[in-house]
């Protein structure tokens, strides 16, 4: 799992949307982003599998861990799986979102699928569960 952090405004999104760009030069399976917005639709290239969960209508953290199982349960096909803005789409504090850590934990080592998130902090502001992922 890769953490990408950083007060709000220091370009989370922007190196996220760069990094799942790069992936597809390497990527052997499908490369998933999900986000609460459709607008960075066109800044992901084309092959990437866009996905805003305001469409899906996800309620809290348990609703997005299901989610993130149904993605990986519904294609053995996806490799990295790239999450801007998870306590904004969980409307959840980050320090509440250790289950859905240790769920996306739990399927990079039994279905070797990749995470990369972004988490709005600064590293010091950071919980364990997450810190451990920080390079």
């Amino acid at each position: 799992m890769k953490i990408i952090y950083g007060p709000k405004g220091t370009g989370k999104t922007k190196a996220i949307i760069q990094h799942a760009n790069d992936t597809l030069e390497h990527a052997k399976g499908h490369v998933v982003f999900i986000t609460d917005t459709n607008r960075y639709t066109y800044d992901l290239k084309y092959q990437i599998r866009f996905l805003d969960v305001t469409q899906f209508a996800i309620q809290g953290s348990d609703g997005f861990r299901g989610f993130l199982k149904g993605i990986v349960a519904a294609s053995g096909d996806n490799e990295y799986i790239y999450i801007d803005g998870i306590a904004r789409i969980t409307n959840k504090p980050l320090s509440e979102l250790e289950g859905i850590f240790s769920a996306m934990e739990k399927l990079e080592k039994d279905f070797g699928v990749h995470f990369v998130v972004t988490c709005s902090a600064s590293k010091e502001d950071l919980p364990d569960f997450v810190l451990k992922y920080v390079e």
